[in-house]
């Protein structure tokens, strides 16, 4: 209904319609302050900050080989070798003009290569374009849709068994190519540990600063510095400008991460509901996991990388939209004084959970930059293919996520962490024996479902910590939550590609996994851990308590003050506890009643 049908209509249309608007308002409103839509920001926050954390998993590597041999032909020394009229020649009853052919062939293959190693033989397409690549094999594979003849690429094989040259030739670039890979790791671990680094750094100050102004304005802050990555990543050309991007991302991630999980913790007060609210809140990080690493070798791979990250910035500035509309950010200072984040990392039961969230994810951080670069020397990977081998660790993720929510509370959370560490240095362990895609299957689904174990159960045991020892505020508690999972993100990368040139991929795996092995029985220290005001109990308990004394009108000394009373359980009065409830100790005689304009008593109530 437009203005105009507006003014014309009667007196009736216009209150119903004037009803309608005002409803809607008053939906808007009430939805303000509903927890599940809270819930559902949080879940698409940290669904979009993992999905860019992912998406860069294949698109990073293959994109990192192309601009640093996009103008170096190495292989074309090697074809040049096969153009030889003599061997053309020794084989010339494979075509007509076999010169011209055997030229025409070479043209093409190299043009859908890029005139790159990368293209001949490695991940395809030199980056850029569609991949052709994918080892010898499949360099050879392209040959029957040129030439029909089917005898054609038994010929060229034969030529480069026999003909020493050629075959000295592709054995040193085969050579070469495994070097460059391995030294590659390094810079690829680097830049994939720059987000976690920063996100490091900056966590210790958005803890605090959610105490203050409350979590709406650094929720959306993480969303605004989210966007300016995605769209510096969309068309960064360099090593140097993507590390940026990647490391922004890491600023971003820690305000939408710390501000998320607080808000749910403040939301969710019953510790059986917070469980579950923050496995459905994990569930969107591994949505984002489960969804990056296929989305972005797809659309490299057959799109560009362009369209990747603008596809992935639209998303993120509608999440910004619905930030806007409801959580309205503005200065909430909180109602209370958090405990100070010094006082939590003192705290050794925190620091447990916390090292269980930093092991638990180390895994997966060191494979990220290190299995396609493995599976590309290795397998001879395609692109999508690297992308898809995370795909079972996603799958799982969000089904551990979404399962252990509830059932760790039941079963114990410590118990349920310590399964999930077990589990996880077993699939470790496994991983470097596949020779294929699909023998990475199992092992990755063991993998993500061990984590999502861990993650559901630590992340409400950190609120629940701080519930039991310390004051309800969850910004400091889960900026520390963050730092952990930070800590396994920085330092699995950053050490890959070093162990990896040093000790080997099966090495790095398996290193990792014995540390699992060693963490897991740890996990039973929070089995039931005590309450900050039963360790003071029990600190006080030796300790003569205080004497209070007070004098009458008559300055007679009262009797001796009898100790404070101990509750049930063992808990007694602390010294902190009597100066916030400044209450005297007093058993007086009762005297006379004074005059009339005499001195009062003071009055203890």
């Amino acid at each position: 209904m437009g203005y105009r049908e507006f003014q014309d209509g009667s007196d009736e249309k216009k209150l119903s319609w004037l009803g309608r608007a005002q409803y809607a308002f008053d939906n808007l409103t009430g939805m303000r302050n509903s927890r599940k839509l809270i819930l559902l920001i949080v879940f698409i926050a940290l669904f979009l900050d993992n999905m860019l954390l992912t998406t860069v998993v294949p698109i990073i590597p293959d994109f990192l080989w192309y601009i640093r041999h996009r103008d170096y032909n190495y292989t074309a020394e090697c074809i040049q070798l096969a153009k030889n009229e003599t061997i053309a020649a020794r084989h010339s009853h494979l075509f007509n003009n076999s010169t011209d052919q055997f030229a025409q062939w070479v043209a093409e293959a190299a043009r859908k290569g890029h005139q790159s190693v990368a293209g001949e033989f490695g991940s395809g397409g030199g980056g850029r374009g569609p991949g052709e690549g994918g080892g010898f094999h499949r360099f050879y594979g392209r040959m029957p849709v040129l030439h029909a003849d089917r005898y054609f690429v038994e010929h060229v094989k034969y030529i480069r068994l026999n003909d020493s040259k050629i075959h000295d030739c592709f054995v040193e670039a085969d050579n070469w190519r495994h070097e460059q890979l391995v030294e590659m790791n390094i810079h690829v671990g680097l830049m994939f540990a720059a987000k976690s680094v920063m996100q490091l750094m900056v966590n210790p100050f958005v803890g605090p600063l959610t105490n203050r102004i409350g979590y709406s304005i650094p929720m959306f802050s993480g969303f605004v510095i989210m966007f300016i990555s995605t769209i510096i990543f969309a068309f960064g050309e360099s090593y140097g400008v993507l590390f940026v991007a990647r490391a922004i991302q890491g600023i971003g991630s820690a305000c939408s991460s710390v501000s998320g999980l607080g808000m749910l913790a403040t939301q969710y007060p019953d510790d059986k509901e917070r469980g579950q609210a923050m496995s459905l809140a994990l569930g969107g990080l591994a949505m984002g996991v489960l969804v990056g690493p296929p989305f972005g070798g797809l659309m490299y791979q057959f799109v560009s990388k362009e369209a990747a990250f603008l596809l992935l910035a639209g998303l993120a500035l509608l999440d910004g939209v619905l930030q806007l509309l409801v959580l309205k950010p503005g200065v909430r200072r909180e109602a209370q004084e958090g405990a100070p984040l010094k006082n939590l990392l003192r705290d050794p039961y925190i620091l447990l959970a916390a090292g269980s969230i930093t092991f638990g994810n180390m895994g997966i951080a060191m494979l990220e930059p290190s299995l396609p670069i493995w599976m590309k020397d290795t397998m001879r990977a395609q692109k999508w293919e690297q992308g898809v081998a995370f795909l079972p660790c996603s799958i799982s993720y969000l089904i551990g996520t979404n399962l252990f929510g509830a059932l760790a509370f039941r079963i114990g959370r410590w118990l349920s962490a310590g399964l999930g560490m077990v589990i996880m240095g077993v699939c470790l362990i496994i991983i470097p024996f596949a020779n294929s895609l699909g023998h990475l299957v199992v092992p990755n689904f063991g993998l993500g479902f061990a984590i999502g174990m861990v993650d559901s159960s630590m992340m409400p045991l950190m609120g629940y910590l701080v519930d039991l020892r310390h004051v309800s505020v969850y910004g400091s508690v889960y900026a520390i939550a963050d730092i952990a999972f930070c800590l396994g993100f920085a330092v699995g990368p950053a050490l890959s590609g070093s162990i990896v040139k040093m000790m080997g991929f099966r090495w790095m795996m398996w290193s990792i996994a014995i540390i699992a092995f060693i963490y897991a029985p740890l996990h039973y220290f929070l089995r039931d851990p005590p309450a900050r005001m039963e360790d003071r109990g029990l600190v006080m308990g030796g300790q003569k308590p205080a004497q209070y004394q007070t004098h009458n009108i008559d300055n007679k000394v009262p009797p001796p003050v009898p100790p404070p009373p101990v509750l049930s359980g063992g808990n007694a009065f602390s010294a902190e506890a009597d100066q916030q409830f400044p209450v005297e100790w007093e058993k007086c005689e009762p005297g006379p009643v004074p005059a009339t304009g005499s001195t009062q008593f003071p009055q203890y109530r």
